[in-house]
């Protein structure tokens, strides 16, 4: 039996044209703004360094606070390997003061993605001295939560210093989340009081390829270390009540292309991939019903394909909260 559904959530990833980047950014803050007025609890972005996606999540969510008053604003996620602690430390709780206490920041940690071609651009003279490890994200929490980050605090001259980052914004300490797709990283994550977003996407650790089964085992870890702590999943999830018959081909070829990586572990790293869900709200309810990880949450962070069109977030996003919302549980 699933817990009913208390918070619906979702995750764009502001895709824009090279030649109009503006117009992107200007849909995504439209989605996040027709989000919450269909009642959703929270909006997400992810990040996209050198892409044509959200480069600056955080920028995008300050814009996004000054055009809703209700919905949650979060990253899924930040990759600390790109940021600096204190900086992120700093913008964060600025954006979270703008916002009225509703930002939920999501990060993760290791080597920034294309690692090799990228390290000389952002780390010319200290690359081989960067810390990927939990230790970045050990700082970055410090400093979110009020710990010292110098030893000097007072006045000098006419200027008044802080031996903490500030702004401090009230409650950012405990709406921090870590996305995590290891055992390793839910158990990490529940030990330091940090919420959890599990994902499409997990490891294959053991012999298992049962994507629920490992899924759960995460979630239940996590648990273990922090039973009060906060678990949100994000699956892509496509219904089509209100599609017209060309998105609904469209949106079944896109899963249908997706599909093969979800047969078997994929890369070293055994990344183990979740089938898309699509199809009209009760047949995806039924599905995440039966789906051992998702009847052990109650939120929700329902990714948004990369690569749709702005009239189809619209229809993905009113279907989801006016049929699929209901179908799994979640009061109005």
């Amino acid at each position: 039996m699933s817990r009913p559904l208390r918070k619906l959530g979702f995750l764009t990833i502001g895709l824009f044209d090279a030649a109009d980047p503006r117009r992107g950014h200007e849909s995504t803050l439209e989605i996040i703004e027709l989000g919450e007025q269909l009642g959703f609890d929270s909006a997400w972005v992810r990040h996209r360094h050198l892409q044509y996606g959200i480069s600056s999540p955080v920028a995008v969510l300050a814009a996004a606070s000054q055009r809703t008053s209700r919905i949650e604003l979060g990253t899924a996620v930040i990759p600390l390997g790109w940021e600096n602690p204190l900086r992120l430390a700093e913008d964060l709780a600025t954006v979270d003061l703008l916002s009225g206490g509703r930002l939920n920041p999501g990060i993760s940690v290791g080597p920034p993605m294309r690692w090799d071609e990228v390290r000389h651009a952002l780390y010319p003279d200290t690359a081989d001295a960067e810390d990927f490890s939990y230790e970045r994200v050990q700082r970055f929490l410090d400093f979110v939560r009020g710990e010292p980050a110098t030893e000097f605090s007072g006045t000098a001259g006419f200027e008044v210093f802080s031996d903490r980052v500030q702004p401090q914004a009230p409650g950012l300490g405990d709406r921090l989340w870590y996305g995590g797709a290891s055992l390793r990283s839910a158990e990490w994550a529940g030990r330091h009081r940090m919420n959890f977003l599990t994902s499409s996407v997990v490891k294959a650790e053991g012999e298992s390829t049962d994507f629920a089964g490992i899924q759960l085992s995460h979630i239940r870890t996590f648990r273990e270390h922090h039973p009060a702590g906060r678990i949100s999943q994000g699956l892509v999830v496509i219904p089509t009540d209100s599609a017209t018959p060309g998105q609904r081909a469209r949106y079944e070829a896109y899963a249908g292309k997706r599909l093969p990586r979800t047969k078997e572990p994929q890369g070293p790293a055994r990344m183990l991939f979740s089938p898309d869900y699509v199809g009209p709200s009760a047949e995806i309810a039924e599905r995440l019903h039966a789906h051992e990880a998702f009847r052990e949450i109650d939120e929700v962070a329902f990714a948004l394909p990369f690569t749709f069109e702005h009239e189809d977030y619209v229809q993905i996003l009113t279907d989801i909260a006016e049929r699929l919302g209901p179908e799994l549980g979640r009061k109005s």
